[in-house]
């Protein structure tokens, strides 16, 4: 059976869309050193996404742009996310393991398992991946909107991140939604 594990990032930044990963691992050719995207360097990652990249059956991403994240919110943006990464790989899923407790709309059978980007390793690659996307698309985003140290924190709501949204404005990458955001609107 061809399942694919699923995870997303960018569920707590206050800036940047939520990005989501399928992968399809094959059995027959594992890779050592899968796990929670956050608790490997940067450097480990990139090296395991390419990995994944080239060695998986298949794998695909998927996204919600901040605009979707606002009408949405971030719970259901991130399912969305999740579904279309589920929807766009070049090979069909049979089953669909999802990292924690909700489960996106999919075509398929779907699982959810709560920390299962340490424990299933598909759910991992994922989990790689999808930071891998995001924190690059963030690094981008750094030229378009400098000052706001994205390239740093990544959107995610540090004392320096507060401290340039307070300086700068809201700029439209931000997460009206969010408080920390909406305090300054």
């Amino acid at each position: 059976m061809l399942t694919a594990g699923v995870d997303e990032v960018g569920r707590g930044p206050l800036a940047g869309p939520v990005i989501a990963a399928a992968v399809i691992l094959d059995p027959g050719n594992p890779i050592a050193g899968i796990g929670d995207s956050k608790k490997l360097s940067a450097a480990r990652r990139q090296l395991l996404a390419e990995m994944i990249r080239d060695r998986a059956v298949a794998w695909a991403l998927g996204r919600a742009d901040v605009e979707e994240i606002d009408r949405l919110n971030i719970l259901q943006a991130s399912l969305l996310a999740m579904a279309r990464a589920v929807a766009a790989l070049p090979v069909a899923a049979q089953h669909v393991v999802v990292d924690g407790n909700r489960c996106p709309d999919v075509r398929c059978s779907v699982e959810a398992v709560v920390g299962g980007d340490a424990t299933v390793a598909a759910i991992g690659a994922a989990s790689i991946l999808a930071k891998v996307a995001r924190d690059r698309e963030m690094v981008t985003l750094e030229s378009a909107y400098p000052g706001y140290g994205f390239a740093q924190h990544k959107g995610y709501p540090t004392r320096a991140h507060i401290e340039a949204l307070s300086r700068l404005g809201v700029s439209e990458i931000h997460r009206r939604s969010f408080a920390p955001v909406k305090r300054l609107l």
